[in-house]
């Protein structure tokens, strides 16, 4: 594994982390979904600029933009599912 996907992830947890307490759960889980689908679709992309032929490299971008889709989708409906209060509504 490359050194750089890692070490962007640790700088977007630490500026996770460097938010502020006024997170809720929701909205921390939710930031962790969009970091992890975004570090994966990063990894798509890498590998697919050393993929054998074009159409393995168009297959993985493709990949790369639907992981980046459905992460912001699903960190979304965290968002939206949380209640005033901070619990869960689903």
């Amino acid at each position: 594994m490359k050194i750089v996907p890692i070490a962007a992830l640790g700088f977007a947890l630490a500026s996770l982390a460097a938010c502020g307490s006024n997170n809720t759960p929701q909205e921390q889980q939710a930031d962790n979904i969009e970091v992890n689908a975004e570090t994966t679709a990063d990894n798509l992309e890498e590998a697919a600029d050393d993929a054998a032929n074009e159409a393995v490299e168009d297959n993985l971008e493709d990949k790369a933009d639907a992981t980046r889709a459905t992460g912001e989708k699903a960190a979304d409906a965290t968002r939206s599912g949380a209640d005033l209060d901070g619990n869960s509504a689903n």
